[in-house]
């Protein structure tokens, strides 16, 4: 199973900004053992998820229905803001005191006040906007290419860019985004799949199977795919969940056999 999937991963596409990391970087692989099950809203299109201070603090996708949330390990929602109707919400990461959301198409990116949620005004970026991660020193940005975009947290301009590559090989579908003990964690999207990223380099450095979540959760719905990673960095907790998936899963990783 994994060498099919590291051949289908290494057989992205080229970019032609790529500078790989060599073809012989190493990469480990693991699944996922299940430690605890909380309850996830299963009306929640999670494109992004992190923890602070005890709480899940969620964005939600699709026009009309995108917001930001705070909630509780049970799966209490304590407060929501919506964002505007027409726009689609997409990753959101923690800097400081505010909380930094994107929007898929529209190029914006909110700032809120994380204890209110309430607005502290926009910023604007190019491009699309997929997920977002907090680096000590900047916002991690992915867009669907091979690319991860460094940007300043306070005006969003790009300081550096890495392509992400396996073996050698870029790797897009790069979607929800999480700094886990230094790397970079990152959904694949459509897949079953997370991928852990040097973020100095941009080679991929482990291939985690998220397959049996999916297949407890036997979403029907073919956009229900596994989307969220949040990270208690203080308590060393790893969790995932999927968008419209009822179930957030505490996780720990697991070689492969």
């Amino acid at each position: 199973m994994f060498r099919l999937v590291l051949f289908a991963l290494a057989a992205a596409a080229a970019s032609p900004q790529a500078a790989p990391a060599p073809a012989d970087a190493p990469v480990q692989r693991y699944t996922l053992q299940v430690v605890a099950r909380h309850p996830h809203d299963r009306q929640a299109f999670t494109q992004g998820l992190l923890i602070h201070d005890g709480r899940f603090y969620e964005s939600t996708g699709k026009e009309g229905r995108s917001e930001i949330r705070r909630v509780t390990l049970d799966g209490k929602v304590e407060a929501r803001k919506a964002i505007a109707a027409t726009q689609f919400g997409e990753g959101l990461a923690l800097w400081h005191s505010t909380l930094v959301s994107l929007t898929w198409k529209d190029g914006i990116a909110y700032r809120w006040d994380r204890a209110t949620l309430k607005g502290r005004g926009t910023r604007r970026y190019p491009g699309e906007g997929w997920g977002l991660a907090t680096a000590p020193d900047a916002l991690i940005l992915s867009d669907g290419s091979p690319a991860l975009r460094f940007l300043d947290p306070k005006t969003l301009a790009e300081k550096r860019r890495v392509t992400v590559t396996v073996r050698g090989r870029p790797l897009d579908q790069l979607n929800e985004l999480e700094t886990v003990d230094g790397e970079v964690f990152a959904n694949v999207w459509q897949t079953n799949f997370i991928v852990a990223i040097n973020p100095v380099d941009g080679h991929v450095t482990k291939i985690i199977d998220a397959s049996p979540l999916a297949a407890e959760v036997r979403a029907t719905d073919p956009d229900a795919v596994l989307n969220g990673i949040a990270w208690d960095a203080a308590a060393k907790k790893l969790y995932v969940t999927g968008k419209l998936w009822p179930t957030l899963f505490e996780v720990k990783l697991v070689p492969a056999v």
